[in-house]
């Protein structure tokens, strides 16, 4: 972590412009980028790259390590449940990261996709190439992937659209109220525990909108939940918010289970060679399946 506290008003007030006059190892690109990745702070707080310094700012520059450059194929197994020239549709299993990050280098989804797959777009260019769209480590569930350049795109244009439904299965502490609802809180990476996420009203836009399935004596509900954006933990914090956070969330106050009980159950797109809107199931994994055993033997006795 590197401190800089501004004694008096720079030459260059812009942030990232500043940081990269200051900052050998740092480019302006790089140095906007790590702003937007809220690794830099003024004064505390999360910015923006185009912020105007002022005397007595503080900034707080934590640059993470480089990331591996190069991607290995891994002969990691797949569930893939439908495949053609220009995509495919995996069931990911819980504990499996989707792309490298500095924690995960290896044994991803992308490393496993590399294997599978004689090509992926944005190979060589990106740490996640074929990537459209993700799933947090605990969560299990459906995800696309694109095959072709022209897929990544199509694809990319319709979650920027929010024209692609997904609908999630989560167990929640206690029963929420109403019974259907829509949650619209702006959220933004802690300030504090950066590996957490806030309500925040200078945070981005996030909706989530849900649907009780069954209740287990007010004790437990299964909830479906269908984000109609796509931000990080998103649908963990927002239950969450409004007292029913998700159960195996250690990280938002989740009552303790096996595993994260979140599965991405429906996934519908437009297919981008077709033209025809698609969809695809999956059916709860045999943890999640056990889980809500327990739950029903608990609130049997």
């Amino acid at each position: 972590m590197r401190v800089i506290k501004v004694g008096v008003k720079p030459l260059e007030t812009r942030l990232d412009k500043f940081l990269a006059s200051k900052i050998k190892v740092l480019t302006r690109s790089q140095a906007k980028k790590l702003i937007k990745l809220g690794v830099i702070l003024v004064n505390n707080q999360e910015t923006s790259p185009d912020y105007k310094l002022v005397r007595g700012d503080t900034i707080k520059v934590d640059i993470p390590p480089p990331l591996p450059t190069a991607l290995k194929p891994e002969a990691i197994p797949l569930k893939i449940i439908y495949q053609d020239e220009s995509l495919l549709v995996v069931d990911k299993e819980a504990g499996m990261v989707v792309h490298p990050t500095l924690d995960h280098p290896s044994a991803t989804l992308v490393n496993a996709l590399l294997h599978h797959l004689k090509n992926v777009p944005g190979v060589g260019e990106s740490l996640r190439p074929g990537i459209v769209h993700r799933l947090d480590k605990g969560t299990s569930g459906l995800l696309v992937v694109a095959k072709t350049r022209q897929a990544l795109e199509a694809l990319k244009d319709q979650f920027k659209s929010r024209t692609v439904v997904k609908r999630y299965l989560a167990l929640v502490s206690k029963v929420p109220q109403p019974p259907a609802g829509r949650i619209d809180k702006p959220l933004e990476r802690h300030k504090i525990n950066r590996k957490k996420f806030t309500v925040s009203l200078d945070g981005r836009e996030a909706v989530t909108e849900y649907k009780v399935l069954k209740t287990y004596n007010h004790s437990y509900t299964l909830v479906e939940v269908e984000p109609k954006t796509g931000r990080t933990h998103q649908v963990r914090v927002h239950l969450a918010s409004i007292g029913h956070p998700i159960v195996g969330d250690k990280l938002y106050g989740g009552r303790a289970a096996a595993r994260l009980f979140l599965h991405a159950a429906y996934l519908e797109f437009t297919h981008p060679e077709t033209g025809k809107r698609v969809s695809f199931s999956s059916e709860l994994p045999k943890e999640l399946v056990d889980i809500l055993s327990k739950v029903e033997s608990s609130v049997a006795k």
